[in-house]
């Protein structure tokens, strides 16, 4: 039995950052009809992360009470590249590439979404139809005035940087999507505001009733600073090995610890609380609060059995000072090398500047002893296990 709109709004509103408007959103679920919710994907890469699950996890709410998940794949808008955010025009996309990152988008996302609730489809179906005249019927319906207020684009101006015609109809195409598929609700970040307000507008100027736009907070990356994208390289994917899943989590800043338990985990709010205090109140250890929330997160898109094993392996390792049950092999041509040169070798580092900078760090260690000197000669007497980092290890010896 579905629940009563009420009470359907408590769960929604769960965890947003805004909502326009609560009041729009009850009057639709009132209804008692199935609505639409919108979600649009940006084929940019395959690989879906933390980040971006934090508005997919709300999506599977509204499908869990009933409602259909629209996910709207922008095909036709990633040839443009959205400029939401960014300080310089991003790359447009082929539609080659599009497809290709589809392909592993699906699987991805249906970790998260229930299939059965879920429908595709790709703007390229009307923005493509779109006549010339009809494209400037919709360009008439905002003024560029309104475009330019955009942080993003007036910064760049400042700056002496371009702003592109192009970037200017990314907003208009993103909103027109929200009229095509008739939406009920459009989903997205905090920084998708902009567009997801244009989508109000049009489907006002078409005399539709006006979509509600839930926004939900940016996760930061693994950096704490800025929010999690793959352009940043500072995010964890929701198919990376349980290993690095694990390793990524425990090098977070902790100040970030509750704030994922609260956005990417299943956890329930009380638990979150609770974490919340002993870690102010300093009766928790960040890490052992961390390792909880890795294997939270390995358990969700792995299983409770990687889980366990990945925590016990990590425990061992780094708690215990052990090493791990199973490390690759390395063979020296040499019996004798220069520290630098072997990190290099044996691709544990990729330049002599970077071996350098890690030794001097205190970060590379041999059989547990750490090197600091980076003229320091190894000499492959006996095989040796090589430590660069906290998770990398390599047993090397002579061939």
């Amino acid at each position: 039995m579905a629940l009563d709109p009420e009470k359907q709004l408590d769960i929604i509103r769960t965890h947003v950052a805004e909502l326009i408007s609560e009041e729009e959103l009850l009057y639709k679920l009132k209804s008692k009809r199935r609505l639409r919710v919108k979600l649009g994907i940006d084929p940019s890469g395959p690989e879906i992360h933390l980040g971006f699950s934090v508005v997919l996890r709300k999506l599977r709410q509204f499908q869990d009470l009933g409602h259909t998940a629209v996910m709207v794949v922008g095909d036709f808008t990633g040839m443009i590249g959205d400029p939401s955010g960014v300080s310089k025009t991003r790359p447009k996309l082929t539609q080659k590439q599009v497809q290709k990152n589809m392909a592993k988008y699906k699987e991805q996302i249906f970790r998260i979404l229930n299939p059965k609730r879920t429908e595709f489809t790709f703007n390229s179906k009307w923005l493509g139809a779109l006549s010339m005249y009809e494209f400037v019927e919709l360009a008439s319906k905002y003024t560029v005035a309104r475009v330019l207020e955009r942080d993003d684009f007036s910064q760049r101006l400042k700056d002496g940087l371009p702003v592109y015609m192009h970037e200017i109809m990314y907003p208009l195409c993103q909103g027109y999507d929200s009229v095509a598929i008739k939406a009920d609700v459009e989903l997205g970040g905090t920084d998708q505001k902009f567009n997801l307000l244009v989508g109000r507008e049009l489907m006002r100027e078409s005399e539709m009733a006006p979509q509600v736009v839930l926004m939900m907070p940016i996760l930061e990356g693994t950096d704490g600073v800025r929010k999690m994208s793959k352009s940043f390289n500072n995010y964890i994917g929701i198919t990376e090995s349980p290993k690095q899943m694990l390793g990524k989590i425990m090098s977070l800043p902790d100040e970030l610890i509750v704030k994922y338990f609260k956005l990417a985990t299943d956890a329930f709010p009380h638990r979150v609380e609770e974490y919340r205090m002993t870690l102010d109140e300093g009766s928790m250890n960040p890490r052992d609060a961390k390792l909880d929330l890795a294997k939270t997160l390995v358990r969700m898109y792995h299983s409770a059995q990687s889980a366990q094993k990945t925590a016990e392996d990590f425990q061992r390792v780094f708690t215990k000072r052990e090493l791990p049950e199973k490390i690759e092999q390395y063979k020296s041509t040499k019996k004798k090398n220069n520290i630098v040169d072997l990190l290099v070798a044996c691709k544990l580092m990729s330049s002599r500047s970077e071996a350098k900078r890690k030794i001097r760090e205190g970060a590379i260690d041999i059989d547990g002893v750490r090197v600091d000197d980076i003229d320091y000669i190894v000499e492959l007497n006996q095989p040796i296990v090589l430590r660069a980092g906290k998770h990398k290890f390599l047993r090397i010896s002579k061939k």
